[in-house]
This record gives C-alpha cells, sequence and structure tokens, in this order.
C-alpha cells in the first residue's frame, strides 16, 4: 500500500520594495517641511549671533547644530575675540578648557585680537598663544596664579601690538612690569587688580616699574595694591597721558593735600581708595592677616566654605568634549581626541 504524505498550508511572507510615488503627488501632497529659518539668516547676522553665545557654548553647542552654523563657526574670523571666562562654577572647573581654548587659538589662523582666559591659564597655554597670535590687541587672565611673571615675559616679546594687558589676582612680579612695558611700546591700558589687604605694609615696586616703563598708558587700575603715595606720585610723573585711575582698596594712598589736587586735575576719571566697589566686576575681597582665609565684604556672597567640591564633579556622560560622546559622532571629525587627553 503506497505512503501517504499529508501536506500542512503554511503561511508564506512576501517581501515587497514599497511602490515608487509619483514626486508631482507627493509634492502636492506632503510638500518638504521648510528648513529651519536660522538657516536663511545672512551669514554676518548668524556669527553675530553666534558671537553673544560665548566660546564655550559655540565649541560645545552651536558647531554640532546645523552644517549652516558649523561654517560659520570655522571661519577665522568668528575667532578674532576669544572669551574663555564663564559664570557657570562647572566650566572653570573643567579639564576640557584648555585644549578647548587651544582649539579656537587653532581656528583664529593668527587671527585673534583678544582673548580672555578666566582660572585655567597655565605657562604652556599663554606661550602657545604668544606662538600664534602674533596681532594681539587685548589680553585678560583672571586669576590665573599658573601663570608665572618668566612665562608672562617671554609672552610680551610676542605681542609687539598689544594695547591692553588684563592682569586680576595672579603673582605677577615687578620685574615681569618691566618687560612688558619695554616689550609692547603700544600698550595704552593696564590693570593689575590684587585683593585689597588691612596690612600696613607698604610697597612702591609695581608703580615704579609702571612709571618708568609704560610712559604710554592712557588708563590704569592698582585695585587692592600696597601702593603709596610716593607710587601715586611717580606714576603722574612718568606717565603724562593717564586719563583714568583707579586706587580703590589701596589703604596706603591718602589723596590729600597737594597730590589730591594734582590727581584731580590730571584725570579724568580717578577712583580713590574708599569709592564704592558696587560696580567692580568681581567679587570684593579683602585679606587680613589676622584671618588667613580673609574676609568678603560683598553683600550676600556665599561664604568660601559652604561649597560643597561633589557639585563640581565632571559628568563624562554628559560632557560633549568627553571621549565617549566624540568617538561615537562621526559628524565631529575636525576635532582632535589627542587634545581631550
Amino acid at each position: 500500500m503506497p505512503k501517504r504524505y499529508t501536506y500542512y498550508r503554511q503561511k508564506k511572507f512576501v517581501w515587497r520594495f514599497p511602490k515608487k510615488k509619483n514626486p508631482a503627488d507627493a509634492s502636492s501632497s506632503n510638500p518638504p517641511p521648510p528648513p529651519p529659518p536660522w538657516v536663511e539668516l545672512p551669514r554676518d547676522i548668524t556669527a553675530n549671533i553666534l558671537h553673544r553665545l560665548g566660546t564655550i557654548d559655540v565649541l560645545q553647542t552651536a558647531l554640532k547644530v546645523c552644517s549652516t552654523w558649523r561654517s560659520v563657526c570655522l571661519d577665522p574670523a568668528m575667532w578674532r575675540v576669544i572669551d574663555m571666562s564663564s559664570s557657570d562654577d562647572d566650566h572653570l572647573y573643567s579639564p576640557a578648557l584648555k585644549p578647548m581654548c587651544r582649539y579656537a587659538v587653532d581656528l583664529s589662523q593668527g587671527q585673534l585680537v583678544d582673548i580672555t582666559i578666566e582660572e585655567f591659564g597655565t605657562d604652556d597655554l599663554v606661550l602657545y598663544i604668544a606662538q600664534r597670535a602674533n596681532q594681539l590687541r587685548r589680553l585678560q587672565l583672571v586669576s590665573c596664579i599658573n601663570v608665572s611673571s618668566e612665562c608672562l615675559c617671554k609672552a610680551a616679546t610676542e605681542f609687539p601690538l598689544l594695547q591692553e594687558l588684563q592682569i586680576h589676582f595672579s603673582n605677577i612680579s615687578s620685574e615681569g612690569i618691566k618687560v612688558v612695558g619695554r616689550s609692547c611700546p603700544s600698550l595704552n591700558s593696564f590693570t593689575f587688580d590684587q585683593y585689597g589687604s588691612m596690612s600696613p605694609m607698604e610697597c612702591d615696586d609695581d608703580a615704579l616699574a609702571i612709571a618708568e616703563n609704560m610712559h604710554g598708558l592712557h588708563h590704569l587700575s592698582l585695585f587692592g595694591n600696597k601702593i603709596t603715595n610716593k607710587g601715586v606720585q611717580a606714576i603722574l610723573d612718568g606717565c603724562p597721558h593717564l586719563e583714568s585711575l583707579d586706587l580703590r582698596r589701596c589703604s596706603n594712598v591718602t589723596l590729600e593735600g597737594d597730590l589730591g589736587v594734582r590727581c584731580s586735575q590730571r584725570i579724568k576719571n580717578l577712583r580713590c581708595p574708599n569709592d564704592s566697589t558696587s560696580d567692580y566686576e568681581f567679587c570684593d575681597y579683602v585679606e587680613d592677616d589676622d584671618d588667613y582665609y580673609g574676609l568678603y565684604l560683598s553683600d550676600g556672597f556665599p561664604d568660601y566654605y559652604d561649597y560643597d567640591y561633589d557639585d563640581f564633579a565632571y559628568d563624562d556622560y554628559t560632557d560633549p568634549f568627553s571621549h565617549e560622546y566624540l568617538e561615537l559622532d562621526d559628524d565631529y571629525p575636525s576635532i582632535p581626541l589627542g587634545w581631550l587627553v
């Protein structure tokens, strides 16, 4: 007897390519979405908008928004001014700031004229800038305690066009001031601010270095300096073009008698030792010999030791400049991973 076979009906799945739509029908029924409004802005307006974001935000965010913004961000003209200051404490403690700054300097391709560095400045970074920005007109260093006088002296020789130098709360010697004055003949504005001191110690070394080597100054700030009346007199003699002078928190200066009259007649914008500091850009800090950590005078400023340093922990998983983030991003090839090490 022949064998019998039973067949079971099974469902078969047939894969088909989707039917091609008529372009005319597609355009009439579902028109393509319009491009983002910012893409159609003139290039100069886009650059103006991006400038307002600040260097850190441009590098971390704007550069990756779209191809139009990326093209504008990579234009050397965008990096004539580099501001690496930030009101965000997380940024100030970020290890990525130095490589970001170097990258921004490289993008300028020698067109850099103005740069601000806050907290993270070091000798090697300043020298890196000096070798690539000989057109620099303005340099601001804020709380860059790791920048030495020797480094500043070397860098100053590479800045023959420097017109404005601002040094806030950094340890630069009077010898460094002398070299800067000799190396930068176009310097017309100098800021050398320190923390104010209740100490009776007097020192006119900085004032004499300025008076002897910065004859072209129009603007001078010595906030919190240990200068005396003798130093002020020397500055008035050595800087005949001086228009503004800030002597706030200079506790050893008393602008009375002939010196006071001469200052008021010579200086258009004079800030006296006891004048208000309410408009001062940074925290008004006065150092007290009896208290190593000093006394904060600004109203409402939180106590230094109330900070929880765990808040400054760096999260590599959310930072767009971390290794993990960049290695997985094929649209960001122009930033080398080596400078994040």
